[in-house]
C-alpha cells in the first residue's frame, strides 16, 4: 500500500506543478491584457483545486503510513525525520490553503481584472514555497520517488 500510495503522490506532483504554471502564466497574461475572465481561466482553476486537494488526501494517508514519519522524542533532532514530520507537511498546507484561496475569492470577485490579479498573485506564491520546500528535501523536482 505505502509504494502505491509513494507513487501516486509522486505522479501527481507533476500534475499540480504543471496546472499551477499554467494557471499563473494564463492569470498573468489576463491580468496584463485586462482579458475576461472566461470559462478556460474557470476550468484551469477548477482542475488546479481539484488535483491539489487530491495530492492533499495521499499526502495524508502517507503522513500515517510512511517510515519517514515518526512521531517521536528523538524525531527533531533529525533533520530528514524533522523534515518529513513538520516542514514538509506545514508549507505545503500553507501553499494549499493559498490555492484555495485563490479559487474560492476568485470566484466571488465580479472584475475579470482582479480575478486574474487574485489568481497570479496567490498561485505565483504557492509555487515558490512548493519549490522551496521540495528543494528543501533534497530529492529534486524531477529526482527520485
Amino acid at each position: 500500500m505505502y509504494t502505491g500510495l509513494l507513487h501516486t503522490h509522486s505522479l501527481l506532483r507533476y500534475v499540480v506543478l504543471i496546472l499551477l504554471i499554467v494557471v499563473i502564466i494564463q492569470s498573468l497574461m489576463g491580468w496584463l491584457s485586462r482579458k475576461p475572465y472566461g470559462a478556460l481561466d474557470n476550468r484551469l482553476g477548477l482542475f488546479l483545486f481539484i488535483s491539489t486537494h487530491t495530492q492533499l488526501l495521499v499526502g495524508l494517508i502517507l503522513f500515517f503510513v510512511s517510515p519517514f514519519v515518526q512521531f517521536s522524542g528523538a524525531a527533531m533532532k533529525d533533520p530528514s525525520t524533522r523534515y518529513w514530520l513538520v516542514e514538509h507537511n506545514t508549507a505545503m498546507l500553507i501553499a494549499i490553503v493559498l490555492i484555495t484561496l485563490a479559487r474560492t475569492t476568485s470566484k466571488k470577485m465580479h472584475d475579470s481584472n482582479a480575478k486574474h490579479k487574485r489568481m497570479f498573485i496567490f498561485n505565483a506564491i504557492a509555487l515558490v514555497i512548493i519549490l522551496v520546500t521540495i528543494a528543501l528535501s533534497g530529492r529534486g523536482i524531477i529526482g527520485k520517488v
